[in-house]
C-alpha cells in the first residue's frame, strides 16, 4: 500500500494520514479523545493515553486506536509510556499533548503532593513526551508536535496560580522548540482554548463560573488543534476573541492588571 508522506506546508487542510504514527495523552476524554477520534478517521494509527482505563479502552474501540493507560504524574510512567510506543510502532509522527489537571483554590490552600502532580501531569510530562520523540522527528525530517495549553497560561487566573503557571511554562516550551527546531521539518502547535466543556472542571474541584466566554465542544477544540498543526499553525485561540485580552497585556500590561484586579 502506498503511503503518503505528511505535508507541512502553509495552509495544507487536513487530508489523509495513513501510515502516520500519533499518540494522543489525555485521551480517555475531552479533547484528547476527539482528536484521536479525528487522527484516527483521517487513517492514522493512534495510540491512547489517559488515566481512566475503561474509558480510554472505550475510546481505543471507537476509534481503532491502541490504549496504554498511563498515570502522568509518575514521570517513570511517563517514560515508560513513551518507550512502549515507540517499541511498539518504531516512531512518532504525530504527538498531541493534551493530559492535563486543574486545581482551583487559594495557594495556601494546596499541598505540597497537589502542587508537584499538577507540575508533573501539565508541564514535566508533555517535556518527557517530546524529547523522547523528537530525535526520531528530526532524523525522519518531519514531525507534529501539538500542545494544549490555556488562556489562564497567557493571563493568568485568580486561585489558578499553580495551573496558569504549567500552562505558561508549557507555552514558552513550545515556542522554545520550534526556535530549536526551525528548518528541519518540525510543526510545533499550541492550542490556547478558553473554555472547553469537559470534565476538566468536575475534577478541579469548582464549576465553571462566569458566563463568557461560553464553554465550547471538545470536538470543535480538537478540529482547531489537528487543522492547525497539518497547517503548519505555530497557534490557534479558541474563541478567536481571545487573542484581543492576550494583546491587551502584552502590549499594555499595567492597564491589563488593573483590568483584572477590578473585573477578574
Amino acid at each position: 500500500m502506498h503511503t503518503r508522506r505528511m505535508r507541512h506546508t502553509t495552509g495544507m487542510h487536513l487530508g489523509r494520514l495513513d501510515g502516520a504514527i500519533a499518540l494522543v495523552t489525555g485521551a480517555s476524554s475531552g479533547i484528547g479523545a476527539a482528536a484521536a477520534q479525528r487522527l484516527a478517521g483521517a487513517g492514522a494509527r493512534v495510540f491512547l493515553s489517559g488515566r481512566d482505563a475503561e474509558r480510554l479502552a472505550a475510546v481505543a474501540g471507537s476509534s481503532g486506536g491502541t490504549a496504554i493507560p498511563c498515570d502522568l504524574t509518575d514521570p517513570d510512567l511517563t517514560a515508560e509510556l513513551a518507550a512502549r510506543v515507540l517499541d511498539a510502532a518504531g516512531r512518532v509522527d504525530i504527538l498531541v499533548n493534551s493530559a492535563g489537571q486543574g486545581w482551583a483554590g487559594p495557594l495556601t490552600a494546596m499541598t505540597d503532593a497537589q502542587i508537584r502532580a499538577l507540575v508533573a501531569a501539565n508541564l514535566t510530562a508533555p517535556m518527557l513526551l517530546t524529547r523522547a520523540v523528537l530525535p526520531g522527528m528530526l532524523a525522519r525530517g518531519r514531525g507534529h508536535l501539538g500542545f494544549v495549553g490555556s488562556i489562564a497560561g497567557r493571563l493568568g487566573v485568580r486561585e489558578e496560580a499553580v495551573y496558569a503557571g504549567t500552562k505558561a511554562g508549557l507555552s514558552v516550551f513550545a515556542d522554545s522548540v520550534r526556535q530549536e527546531t526551525t528548518g528541519q521539518g518540525i510543526v510545533v502547535t499550541e492550542l490556547i482554548p478558553a473554555v472547553v466543556d469537559t470534565p476538566f472542571f468536575a475534577r478541579r474541584g469548582r464549576p465553571y463560573p462566569r458566563r463568557t466566554p461560553r464553554p465550547v465542544a471538545p470536538e470543535r477544540a480538537a478540529a482547531a488543534l489537528v487543522t492547525a498543526m497539518l497547517s503548519g499553525r505555530c497557534e490557534v485561540c479558541l474563541p478567536r476573541w481571545m487573542y484581543l485580552p492576550i494583546a491587551v497585556r502584552a502590549t499594555l500590561p499595567a492597564a491589563y492588571r488593573r483590568l483584572a484586579g477590578r473585573f477578574g
